[in-house]
C-alpha cells in the first residue's frame, strides 16, 4: 500500500474531495526543435478532468482575474531530447503589482509526489497574493501527473479492492493476499503505462523546471517547494546551482534517508502529531469526546483499530471501514490541525459502529472522488517514488524492521513499515537510495521546519540545510502543528518567507518562530 507521503490535502468538505491531477499523452515529434524557444498559449484553464480529481474550473483571481493554463513540450526521455515529446500542463496568476516591479515567474511544487499544481495553486491562490504583487505564480503537473502523461494502473473498481486489503497482515494467509494485490496494482502499471514509467523521475521533473524556466523567459528559477516539493527543489539545486533564484523549501523531506528510514520517521512523525491531538483535545474547556486523559484517547484508537482488524463496520456505502482504511483517515486528518475536528468527530462516530467521516478521510488521502472516481494521484505517487528509489524490500526485512516501527508508533508502525513493499517486482529499476541535493555554488535556500509535522518531520529540515551545502540552506524554525508553515498564517513565517522572495532579504539562520 503506498506510504501516506501525499501531498497537503487543498480542501476538506463534507465530501472530502482531494485536489489532484488530468490525463495527457506523448507521441510528438520534436526532431530539430529548440523546445526552449518554444512559444506557451496561455487560454482560460478547464475544468479540471478526473486524474486531477474532478471539480469546477478554478474561480477567478481576487482581482477578477482569470488563471490561465498552457502546455509546455518536454522531452519524453531527456537522455534523447531531440526524441518524442510530452506535454506539461502549466498554470499561472499573471503579477498584480506595477510592471516595473515584477520579479519574474515563481513556480509551486506542492508535493505528493503525485500533485497535481494545477489544481492545488487555484485552491490555495488567496494565500499567495502578496507574492503575486511581484511574481506571475505558476504552478504544473509534474510528469507522469494529471495532465502532463499522466500514468494509470488499476480501474476505479479495482482501486476500491485495492484499498481494502489488509495492509498490517497477521499470518501468512494475510501476506500472500497482500503481495498478491501489490503485484496486480503494480503489473496494472507496467500494463498501462509502460512507456512513462522508466521517466516520472525526480531528476526528470528538475529538468522540465529548467526547461520551463527558459520558456517562462527567466534567467533564474525561483522557487516554492512544499513537502516532496522540497525534495525536487534539492534535485533541481544539485543539477542547476547557477540557475537557482530565491527558493524556499517548506515541510522538508529529509534528503539523507533511505525509504526504510523515510517511513520510520514518518511513523515517528504521525504519532507525534496523535500525540499532540491527543493533549489538545482533552485541554480543552468543553470535555474531550473521545477519551478522559490523552492516553485513553490513544488507547481508545489503538483498540478500535484493533476491533476493525476482526470486524469492519459500514463506511461509504457498499464499502466497509477496515482497520486500513481507517489509519489511513487518521493520517489524512494530522496533515492539518483544521482537521483535528473531523478527526475527534470521525472516531465518536466510528466508536458508534458508523465509519462514514474516516473513510472519507481516507478516500481524500487515496484521491477518491464522492462518485468514486480516482485522481491519479496514487499511481503517480507509487510511480515516482519506485523510480527515484533503488531499494526493494522483502517480506523478511520488513519483519526484522517490525519492532522498531511498533516502538516508534502503536498506531502507524505496522502501516508505513508494511508499506515498504510497494516498490516490490516494479517494473522499472530505481535511481538510489536517497536524492543528491549537494548544490554548492547556488544562491541562498530558505529552508522552513515545523516541529509538529508528521509527514514530514522537523528533522528533515536541518538535514536539509547540511546536504544543500554551506552557504546554501538557511534555516527557519516554526514550533506549530500540520503540514508546513507557511499556510499556518504565522505572522513570523509570513514575513519572513515574504520579505526573502519579495525583498531579497535573507532571514537570519536559525531564526524561530512561534
Amino acid at each position: 500500500m503506498p506510504r501516506p507521503s501525499l501531498p497537503r490535502a487543498a480542501a476538506l468538505t463534507a465530501t472530502v474531495v482531494l485536489l489532484t491531477s488530468v490525463l495527457a499523452g506523448c507521441g510528438d515529434d520534436a526532431e530539430d526543435e529548440d523546445l526552449s524557444a518554444q512559444k506557451l498559449s496561455w487560454k482560460d484553464c478547464p475544468a479540471p478532468s478526473q486524474a486531477q480529481g474532478g471539480g469546477p474550473s478554478p474561480s477567478p483571481l481576487p482581482d477578477n482575474g482569470a488563471w490561465q493554463c498552457a502546455t509546455m513540450k518536454a522531452p519524453l526521455d531527456w537522455d534523447d531530447p531531440e526524441g518524442d515529446t510530452i506535454g506539461i500542463e502549466l498554470i499561472r496568476a499573471q503579477a498584480s503589482g506595477e510592471r516595473g516591479r515584477r520579479i519574474g515567474s515563481l513556480v509551486f511544487n506542492f508535493g505528493g509526489p503525485g500533485g497535481s499544481g494545477v489544481t492545488t495553486l487555484p485552491a490555495f491562490g488567496e494565500e499567495y497574493e502578496t507574492l503575486r504583487t511581484r511574481y506571475d505564480l505558476v504552478s504544473f503537473d509534474p510528469r507522469g501527473v494529471g495532465r502532463s502523461a499522466a500514468v494509470w494502473c488499476e480501474s476505479d473498481q479495482q482501486l476500491d479492492a485495492y484499498f481494502q486489503l489488509d495492509a498490517t497482515p497477521d499470518d501468512a494467509t494475510e501476506r500472500t493476499e497482500l503481495l498478491d494485490g501489490v503485484k496486480q496494482f503494480n503489473d496494472a502499471c507496467e500494463d498501462r503505462s509502460e512507456r512513462m514509467l522508466p521517466h516520472v523521475a525526480t531528476t526528470d521533473a528538475a529538468r522540465d523546471m529548467d526547461l520551463m524556466r527558459q520558456v517562462l523567459g527567466d534567467d533564474k528559477l525561483h522557487y516554492f517547494g512544499i513537502s516532496y516539493g522540497t525534495e525536487l527543489g534539492g534535485v533541481y539545486a544539485h543539477l542547476f546551482p547557477e540557475n537557482v533564484g530565491r527558493a524556499v523549501f517548506d515541510a522538508v523531506v529529509d534528503p539523507t534517508q533511505t525509504p526504510e528510514q523515510g517511513a520510520l520517521g514518518q511513523a515517528k512523525g504521525f504519532q507525534r502529531a496523535l500525540d499532540n491531538f491527543a493533549e489538545d483535545c482533552v485541554s480543552q474547556e468543553e470535555e474531550c469526546p473521545i477519551g478522559d486523559s490523552a492516553q485513553d484517547v490513544k488507547d481508545r484508537i489503538a483498540q478500535l483499530l484493533e476491533d476493525l482488524d476482526a470486524r469492519p463496520i459500514p463506511g461509504v456505502f457498499p464499502r466497509e471501514l477496515t482497520q486500513t482504511a481507517a489509519t489511513n483517515g487518521i493520517a489524512q486528518a494530522l496533515y492539518s490541525q483544521d482537521f483535528w475536528q473531523y478527526l475527534t468527530d470521525g472516531l465518536e462516530q466510528a466508536y458508534d459502529g458508523d465509519g462514514q467521516i474516516l473513510m472519507l478521510l481516507s478516500d481524500s488521502l487515496n484521491g477518491r472522488s464522492e462518485n468514486g472516481e480516482y485522481s491519479n494521484l496514487v499511481p503517480a505517487n507509487i510511480s515516482i517514488n519506485c523510480a527515484d528509489d533503488k531499494p526493494r524490500y522483502t517480506v523478511a526485512q520488513v519483519q526484522r524492521a517490525l519492532p522498531e516501527f511498533r516502538a516508534a508508533s502503536e498506531v502507524f508502525g505496522d502501516f508505513l513499515a508494511w508499506s515498504m513493499l510497494s516498490c516490490t517486482d516494479w517494473a522499472v529499476p530505481g535511481a538510489a537510495d536517497h536524492p543528491d541535493v549537494s548544490a554548492p555554488g547556488s544562491a541562498p535556500i530558505l529552508v522552513v521546519g515545523n516541529t509538529g509535522d508528521p509527514a514530514t518531520p522537523y528533522e528533515g529540515a536541518r538535514k536539509m540545510v547540511r546536504a544543500l551545502g554551506e552557504g546554501v540552506g538557511v534555516e527557519l524554525t516554526y514550533r506549530g502543528q500540520g503540514h508546513g508553515a507557511y499556510d499556518s498564517e504565522n505572522k513570523c513565517v509570513r514575513n519572513a518567507v515574504d520579505g526573502y522572495l519579495l525583498d531579497d532579504r535573507v532571514p537570519k539562520a536559525g531564526t524561530v518562530c512561534s
